[in-house]
């Protein structure tokens, strides 16, 4: 691995900035897609962070609330450079995704109608699926390591296909999975598990009544409140604006909220820059920047919080077992998802076509992931155009 300490603290920021940045701009895909091209940068090819560091913070990740990947970005900064690693990090992987929202919201709004970026954007899964397959690959090597890890990362994979939330597939892997790890292992001696403070959260209650235009306060205090409490992937997020900002508020009609959350969708970044496409919709520019600071602020602060913890959790029998099984359940969600998003990305044979060719080149000759992103957009373009359907 690269020391951190070989680097002035300015360099190490601004290599941190220059690459989220630029995963921010090409991270179509969701958390699975971000992990994975965060692992092939920062594992692979600069050796920030061993494998099993990357693993066990994805796996610690997946315990506290907030979008995963965007955590993953404040994870590797504050690794790379402390706290302000951690801001520049996770700011630069935010701030694109939430600018292009804001655009793409403002369009909207003059035009009434979201944007048609289809015919750019519809060879871009198969090819970040591929980079999901090779990162899968390498973690999973990684973190499956044993039968038990193999029976637990199976077990959390039928529970999750069969219909159970993320958390409690968690719990029931990572808890439970554990600690009869634990036992398997027998260490003879046992060193004193110290006790470790639960992090705090406070819950954050939004009072008042419905109204058609909300204060900026009260938009951001929303917002924290959510960000604060949101677990399982970013579509979650759907579910608690139709019930608040629809149907509590009527901030928003069902219509609007529909089209905020398909700008979300079309942006790349995390899928809670959605939070900007709300804020506009509702409060103009100044909403947006309340709604997105209020949405991501609560990860800021747990991620940092968590990370100093994780090396404690390794140096312990007890929750060293748990933490690998918990990396076996979060290699069993990302191959969950990983055949998800087959099933909807590779749709004809030109997006078969695209998969296997990015595969080839993830595998074989290291493509990296800007290439294969911006090559599958101009091959989807190009597709359209000739009238193939991707």
């Amino acid at each position: 691995m690269n020391d951190p300490s070989e680097l002035s603290l300015r360099s190490r920021l601004s290599e941190l900035a220059r690459l989220f940045f630029t995963l921010g701009v090409i991270g179509f895909g969701g958390p699975a897609a971000h992990i994975a091209m965060m692992e092939e940068e920062v594992v692979q090819k600069r050796r920030w962070l061993s494998p099993q560091a990357f693993l066990d913070l994805i796996g610690a990740t997946n315990l506290i609330p907030g979008p995963n990947s965007t955590e993953m970005t404040m994870h590797v900064g504050f690794a790379r450079a402390g706290w302000l690693g951690l801001i520049v990090a996770g700011s630069a992987f935010i701030v694109p995704a939430a600018g292009l929202t804001l655009l793409l919201a403002w369009l909207y709004v003059q035009s009434q109608a979201v944007p048609d970026l289809a015919p750019f954007l519809a060879a871009i899964p198969a090819a970040v699926l591929a980079v999901i397959v090779g990162a899968l690959w390498r973690l999973g090597k990684k973190a499956v390591t044993s039968l038990p890890l193999a029976l637990i990362a199976i077990a959390v994979a039928v529970a999750l296909v069969a219909g159970l939330r993320e958390i409690p597939a968690f719990l029931m892997g990572g808890v439970g999975g554990g600690a009869l790890l634990y036992a398997v292992r027998r260490p003879s001696q046992s060193p004193r598990v110290r006790s470790v403070a639960p992090l705090p959260l406070a819950a954050l209650v939004l009072q008042g009544t419905a109204a058609a235009l909300p204060s900026l306060g009260t938009l951001g205090l929303f917002f924290l409140k959510v960000g604060a409490v949101l677990y399982g992937s970013g579509y979650v997020l759907v579910a608690y604006l139709e019930a608040d900002v629809v149907e509590r508020f009527g901030w928003l009609t069902q219509t609007q909220l529909l089209d905020a959350i398909a700008i979300g969708q079309l942006t790349p970044g995390p899928v809670l820059t959605t939070s900007t496409a709300v804020g506009y919709l509702v409060q103009g520019i100044p909403g947006a920047l309340v709604a997105t600071v209020g949405m991501f602020l609560p990860a800021f602060v747990f991620t940092g919080l968590l990370h100093p913890l994780v090396p404690r959790l390794r140096s312990h029998p007890l929750t060293a077992s748990i933490l690998d099984a918990v990396n076996a359940a979060s290699v069993a969600l990302m191959a969950v998802v990983t055949v998800q998003l087959a099933l909807g990305a590779l749709g004809s044979p030109a997006a078969w076509g695209i998969a296997l060719v990015s595969l080839v080149g993830v595998l074989r000759y290291k493509v990296s992931v800007v290439t294969l992103v911006v090559g599958a957009a101009v091959a989807g373009g190009v597709l359209v155009w000739a009238g193939i359907p991707v």
